[in-house]
C-alpha cells in the first residue's frame, strides 16, 4: 500500500474491507482515456461516509471500472462546520467560487436569489459537478451540500435561528470579519451570507436585521467582487475559527 494513487475519485458506493466498486462511465472514461490506466493500478476512492480507501483496478474498458478495495487509508471525520450562502454570480464565475469555496471546506453551498441578483438560472447539477472535482484534487473526505437556489427570505425562515449568521455588508455598521470569527467557536459552526454584485437593497438590510442571529460584517476597505468576498471571508474565518491550523494528512506513499 505504499505506492501512490494515480489519482482520486468519489463514489457513491459502500467502502468496506474487501469490496469490489464499479466505475460510473465518467470516472471510467477519466481513468482509461486521459489518464490511460490499466489494470494493477491504484486510485484513492471515498464517499463521505467511510474514509478514504487505496483500491486497485481489476479490469477496465470502454465506460467501465472494477476496482477491488486493498485498504483504508484514512478515517472518515468531520470538516468544519461552515455554511456559504451566496447571491449567484455569472456561469464562470460561479463554477470558481463553488470549486475554491469546496476546497476551503465549506459544508454547505446555497445560492440565493436577492432583489438585485442578475442571474437567477442555477443548475444544482453542475455545481454539485464542479464541487465533487474540487474535493477529489483537495483531499476533502466529503462534498459539501448544494442548495438549491431560492429567494432570500425562505432562506432564513428556513436557517437555524441559533447559528450564527454573519452578513457581509459593503456598508453602515459591522464589525470585523477577523473580529467575529475570533468570537466563534469551530464547534458552533456559522453561515456566511454575500450579497448581490450591487449590494443588499435597503430594504433587504433592514430584513436582515431583524433576523435572529444576525451579524453584520465587513470584509475591509475596498470593495470586493461577490466571489472575492465568498473566499475572502470563508478563509478567514478558517484561519481564525475553523480548521485553518491543521494540517493534511501524512501519507505513506509521499
Amino acid at each position: 500500500m505504499s505506492r501512490k494513487p494515480a489519482t482520486r475519485l468519489y463514489v457513491e458506493e459502500d467502502l468496506a474491507a474487501g469490496g469490489v466498486v464499479g466505475l460510473s462511465p465518467d470516472h471510467a472514461h477519466f481513468l482509461r482515456s486521459v489518464l490511460r490506466l490499466e489494470p494493477g493500478r491504484t486510485v484513492a476512492l471515498f464517499n463521505g461516509r467511510d474514509g478514504e480507501w487505496l483500491a486497485r483496478i481489476d479490469g477496465i474498458g470502454k465506460g467501465w471500472a472494477s476496482l477491488s478495495l486493498e485498504g483504508q487509508t484514512r478515517l472518515q471525520a468531520a470538516g468544519p462546520d461552515v455554511w456559504l450562502y451566496f447571491a449567484p454570480i455569472k456561469r464562470a464565475r460561479l463554477d470558481f467560487l463553488v470549486q475554491k469555496a469546496t476546497e476551503l471546506g465549506a459544508a454547505r453551498i446555497q445560492p440565493v436569489v436577492t432583489q438585485r441578483t442578475i442571474v437567477e438560472r442555477v443548475k444544482a447539477d453542475r455545481l454539485r459537478a464542479n464541487a465533487m472535482e474540487a474535493a477529489e484534487q483537495s483531499e476533502r473526505l466529503d462534498l459539501p451540500e448544494i442548495g438549491e437556489p431560492g429567494k432570500l427570505d425562505r432562506a432564513l425562515d428556513e436557517h437555524p435561528q441559533d447559528r450564527p449568521l454573519l452578513v457581509c455588508a459593503e456598508a453602515g455598521d459591522a464589525v470585523s470579519m477577523a473580529d467575529a470569527a475570533r468570537s466563534l467557536s469551530a464547534d458552533r459552526g456559522c453561515t456566511i451570507l454575500i450579497g448581490p454584485e450591487g449590494g443588499f437593497t435597503p430594504d433587504e438590510l433592514r430584513f436582515l436585521a431583524d433576523a435572529p442571529a444576525v451579524r453584520f460584517v465587513g470584509l475591509g476597505p475596498r470593495i470586493l467582487r461577490a466571489e472575492t468576498a465568498a473566499l475572502s471571508a470563508l478563509a478567514l474565518w478558517q484561519a481564525l475559527a475553523g480548521d485553518g491550523a491543521q494540517r493534511p494528512p501524512h501519507r505513506d506513499w509521499m
